[in-house]
């Protein structure tokens, strides 16, 4: 069974990665490696070394310390959540497809969808 803390590193690794429109193959590119290695870090089936953390945070553009933020709020989060609101929000494409598309749109448009979606989700 995965470590914890290699499932969440796996979970950031493919959040930012969806997050910037980069492949695994792409990723897996850049570091060096098979994009199946890749799909195992993702899914924390494979631990990432220290090194290899290392190359995939050069490769997206954060600091490694990116791959650990949220673990305490995960850990005591738990079960607790909003209803209708997935537990694993980084883990849920169509959420990471919906932020990379609204930071896509201009910044005066998207501060009205902010709006629109806000006004259309204290109605629901």
């Amino acid at each position: 069974m995965a470590h914890p803390v290699d499932v969440h590193v796996g979970k950031r690794v493919r959040h930012r990665r969806w997050l910037i429109g980069m492949t695994q193959q792409q990723l897996a590119e850049k570091v060096g490696i098979k994009f199946q290695q890749i799909q195992k870090y993702e899914t924390g089936a494979n631990r990432v070394s220290a090194s290899r953390l290392w190359d995939i945070a050069d490769a997206l553009d954060v600091t490694v310390s990116f791959f650990f933020e949220g673990l305490d709020e995960e850990a005591t989060a738990g079960s607790q959540g909003q209803p209708g609101v997935p537990t694993d929000l980084l883990g849920d494409k169509e959420a990471l497809d919906l932020v990379r598309s609204y930071y896509a749109i201009p910044e005066n448009q998207r501060k009205r969808l902010f709006e629109l979606a806000r006004v259309l989700s204290d109605v629901a």
